[in-house]
């Protein structure tokens, strides 16, 4: 009835071709476009779902052996479903309370990020339950023993095993039976029954689904590490993310001591929550307050710096936007920016020329954040404003002073999403005055005093007059 014939297809997105290329035509990844049985009706007015039965007779598909039978919505038990928590509570806070049983989670991050330190002290605390398997197949186990030594993760229901083998790891899960199993990453496992190196597309498809594949019958709590592209984005094939429950991000840069894990999936769970760490000597600390990070302490004020409340997920946390302006004799100025997107400063710069009448002339622009954050969203642009501001005049913003609104082109401060849980943020950390956009729902309230403002120019005169 049907035969299959030789063609290509992309592990991505499933475009086929005839003959192998090296870049798939339709998403346009690298080296996605493998060899894949394809089958072809070889005679028309025959559906795929018939075939020919004993004596010639036609047919359908006939069922096979299920599982489980089918029961009632209302009668399925959801507490095999109630997530558990693991201890560390800012890593509960994204996973949403804490690991599912048999959830499969899949955690990326840039090298050197410490996503390795973050699972060691998490397998550690979850080991105090029960027991927990650490698969490395990027270490040694003594090189991961002085990791755990170092942070104070040494646990006797924390076994580790370094292991490159997917039946060896699948042999260390029958004999342990952990209740969470982390595998360090799932680029360096591999298959003896599948063609390809280890880390490569069809590896990495198949050892995810063999390892979600026990999970899910075990009821077993699994994280698999995975690499980044240099782009960011999750390495391997696309049907990796699909095929787990939950995918992480760990963020954080090279220089900076702030770790910050976010779900970028989550099936149960938000996804708009945000765990922050303290990267430092002695390994990941949590940081259920750390607005502290980002803010500098001055005695007296300092012309060039405001505060902002800036959102990350549902999270406000407090932000010090800093700016030097100084005079150069270069014939093209410097535009310097760290931590800020430069093309949002320069468009702040360029309305406070044209509206605010605040004259920059030939000078050099700096521009950063404090604690090495990073703020791209537009509810900082009043705050760098401000700071602009100040430098130029050499005045300074009065302290208690917080800023938040992003400006227009025209000059205008537009409204943000959060100004009432922002202004309480501010008001928790002791900040008593608010300048925010108008028509923003915070009011005055407590020992907190809100200014609203509709441009810029309103803004520089409320925050520097005097």
């Amino acid at each position: 009835m049907a035969r299959t014939s030789a063609g290509y297809r992309c592990a991505e997105c499933g475009w086929q071709t005839a003959k192998w290329v090296g870049r798939c035509g339709e998403c346009q990844a690298w080296g996605t476009v493998e060899e894949a049985a394809v089958p072809r009706l070889v005679r028309a007015g025959i559906r795929a779902a018939a075939y020919s039965g004993p004596g010639g007779k036609s047919g359908r598909l006939g069922g096979g052996p299920v599982s489980t039978p089918a029961t009632p919505i209302g009668k399925v038990d959801a507490a095999e479903a109630v997530a558990r928590p693991t201890g560390m509570g800012e890593l509960d806070r994204v996973l949403g309370g804490g690991m599912v049983p048999g959830a499969v989670m899949l955690l990326a991050g840039e090298p050197g990020a410490g996503k390795s330190t973050l699972l060691l002290k998490a397998g550690a605390m979850v080991a105090a339950g029960g027991p927990v398997l650490y698969v490395t197949g990027e270490e040694s186990a003594a090189q991961v023993r002085l990791r755990a030594d170092r942070i104070d993760a040494i646990d006797d229901n924390l076994y580790l095993a370094a292991e490159t083998d997917l039946s060896a790891v699948l042999s260390h899960v029958e004999t342990v039976d952990p209740k969470l199993l982390i595998i360090d990453s799932v680029q360096t496992v591999a298959s003896g029954e599948t063609d390809g190196v280890p880390g490569g597309v069809t590896q990495v498809r198949e050892v995810a689904t063999a390892l979600t594949a026990v999970a899910k019958e075990r009821g077993l709590a699994t994280i698999l590490v995975g690499h980044v592209t240099k782009d960011g984005s999750v390495a391997g094939p696309r049907t990796l993310e699909h095929l787990v429950d939950v995918v992480l991000q760990f963020e954080g840069e090279r220089h900076s001591r702030l770790r910050m894990i976010r779900a970028l999936k989550n099936r149960y769970g938000p996804t708009d929550e945000v765990g922050c760490f303290d990267m430092g000597e002695y390994g990941l600390i949590e940081l259920p307050d750390p607005s502290g990070l980002f803010v500098s302490r001055h005695s007296e004020p300092v012309p060039g710096t405001c505060v902002t409340v800036t959102l990350e997920g549902r999270r406000p946390l407090l932000a010090e936007v800093q700016a030097l302006v100084a005079s150069t004799t270069a014939e093209v100025p410097r535009r310097v920016t760290s931590g800020l997107d430069s093309s949002r400063v320069g468009m702040v710069l360029a309305v406070l020329q044209r509206r605010a009448d605040v004259k920059v002339g030939k000078s050099d622009i700096y521009a950063a954040t404090v604690g090495g954050v990073r703020l791209t969203e537009p509810s900082v642009d009043l705050a760098v404003a401000l700071a602009l501001a100040s430098s130029m005049s050499n005045l300074s913003v009065p302290q208690g002073v917080i800023a938040i609104g992003e400006v227009g082109l025209a000059g205008e401060v537009r409204n943000v999403a959060g100004v009432p849980r922002r202004v309480a943020e501010a008001e928790r950390m002791g900040l008593r005055r608010a300048l925010v956009p108008a028509g923003s729902d915070a009011k005055s309230g407590g020992g907190m005093e809100v200014v609203e403002v509709e441009d810029v120019r309103s803004a520089l005169s409320a925050a520097l007059s005097g």
